[in-house]
């Protein structure tokens, strides 16, 4: 596996656990795009955007993705990160997953985490409206969709690791 197996969604769909678990099942390493950019600037997301904005996050989102993009092993990209057009053009060629999930499970999962920025205040409410802008984004990179809202995340990578052995 020369590209990585790259997992987008929504706030709450299970990326990082599922990518873990992924990887190990894989026996490849696995790597998550926000937390190499929290490990590079010292900061969390949340003091990202409050000190220097969204748009400086994006692009520093954007740039760190390309580079990991290059890497073998299992990708989780933030939940925006697909805003970016020169981030969806790159998941070209990749095995992008969309691991896709409702807005009320969403919400149950979320909760009230206060290092997920665009969320705070209305969760309810903010979460349906990036669930609504990013849904056709996600669809557009992905090549697989699997559903998340009724599964454990072992069933989630059990239906990825499925999906791969019928595509070989």
């Amino acid at each position: 596996m020369s590209r990585p197996t790259v997992l987008v969604g929504a706030p709450g769909s299970g990326k990082s656990t599922v990518g873990a678990m992924l990887a190990g099942r894989l026996g490849v390493g696995f790597r998550d795009a926000d937390a190499v950019i929290v490990e590079r600037t010292g900061k969390s997301i949340g003091e990202i955007f409050a000190d220097d904005g969204e748009a400086a996050f994006r692009t520093l989102e954007e740039q760190i993705t390309a580079e990991l993009l290059e890497l073998p092993g299992v990708l989780a990209l933030g939940g925006g990160a697909v805003l970016s057009p020169a981030t969806r053009g790159a998941l070209h060629g990749h095995r992008v997953v969309w691991l896709r999930i409702g807005l009320s499970q969403s919400v149950k999962r979320v909760g009230l985490d206060t290092a997920r920025p665009l969320l705070l205040g209305n969760v309810r409410g903010r979460l349906l409206k990036l669930l609504n802008e990013r849904a056709a984004l996600y669809a557009e990179v992905a090549t697989e969709v699997v559903d998340t809202d009724h599964t454990t995340p072992a069933e989630v990578v059990e239906m990825i690791m499925n999906a791969h052995v019928a595509q070989r």
